[in-house]
């Protein structure tokens, strides 16, 4: 699920300031604007240090969506604002509600709430852009005719990928809301329009989400899941950990393969990223995860 996303302090306090001075400035769109682009570019800074990224994640957001709410036409903020709350929900919150399961079941029905809130954030954040793009973009995907689908445009990848990824994380925590999971099969349409339009998009990120999608859903083709994982991993150059933990967990935990199970988190493991990279702390979040999930493995199979 995680692309790149992450926060720098001290310049989002400057942007703070200056949101503060807004009312007395004249020319009021053009520094709103401004602002909105800077907050664009901060999503995709590098960071490496998790718990920082965590702590800063909610002034980041909380200004960013304020800035958004001013600026609603700016895709590019809005395309951020939404990655930044699905990826805080899924790295931070989703992980904690299954960390404290078998110790606090209250706690972790709780968090397993808040994850579905914000998710359900991003996706109607990033959404509203993609309607603002596309007058009656929702319609058009509801048709059964693929040739009525909306086309999207290359610029407009990370928005529909975000949209969708929020959207099969709130449906995965909903399955109480039958109103809510109902809307699987458009997910799966939204992250299919993402693939169509660039399957290498974040290292193969649109691809593997289709396959999580795929191997989800009920009557999902999982050979065909199976494949999409496999050139996603291919598409990433066989350097981002993110694909293969998604083949772990859709693929190998549901067949009961632990052996392919724990290969896979291992080589997941086994990938070091730059610090410096724009994957630096996708690949943190993603190495938690697979070293939790491994010191699990004998309660899961």
């Amino acid at each position: 699920m995680f692309a790149k996303k992450s926060y720098s302090i001290p310049r989002l306090c400057l942007c703070l300031s200056v949101v503060a001075l807004l009312a007395g400035c004249s020319p009021r769109q053009l520094i709103v604007g401004n602002l909105a682009d800077e907050l664009a570019a901060q999503g995709q800074a590098a960071e490496s240090d998790l718990e920082l990224a965590r702590d800063a994640a909610p002034f980041y957001l909380k200004l960013s969506e304020s800035v958004l709410r001013q600026q609603p036409g700016h895709a590019a903020l809005a395309e951020s604002v939404a990655a930044g709350f699905t990826q805080y929900s899924y790295a931070f919150v989703a992980f904690e509600a299954e960390r404290v399961e078998a110790d606090d079941a209250k706690a972790a029905e709780h968090l397993r709430h808040r994850a579905a809130a914000l998710y359900r954030r991003a996706h109607q954040h990033a959404l509203e852009a993609l309607e603002r793009l596309h007058t009656g973009f929702l319609a058009a995907l509801r048709q059964a005719d693929e040739a009525l689908w909306p086309v999207l445009r290359h610029e407009e990848v990370g928005l529909v990928y975000w949209a969708a990824a929020s959207w099969g994380g709130w449906i995965s925590l909903s399955k109480d809301d039958p109103d809510v999971v109902a809307d699987l099969p458009l997910a799966v349409r939204l992250a299919e329009l993402a693939r169509r339009a660039d399957p290498d998009w974040g290292g193969g990120a649109t691809t593997s989400l289709r396959a999580t999608l795929e191997a989800s859903r009920p009557g999902g083709d999982r050979k065909l899941a199976e494949r999409w994982f496999d050139e996603a991993i291919a598409r990433s150059g066989g350097r981002l950990p993110s694909p293969l933990l998604a083949k772990a967990e859709g693929i190998a935990l549901p067949a009961g393969d632990r052996q392919g199970f724990e290969q896979l988190l291992n080589q997941a493991l086994a990938l070091e990223v730059d610090s410096n990279s724009s994957q630096a702390l996708q690949t943190q979040v993603v190495r938690r995860r697979a070293a939790w999930l491994l010191e699990k493995s004998p309660d899961l199979f």
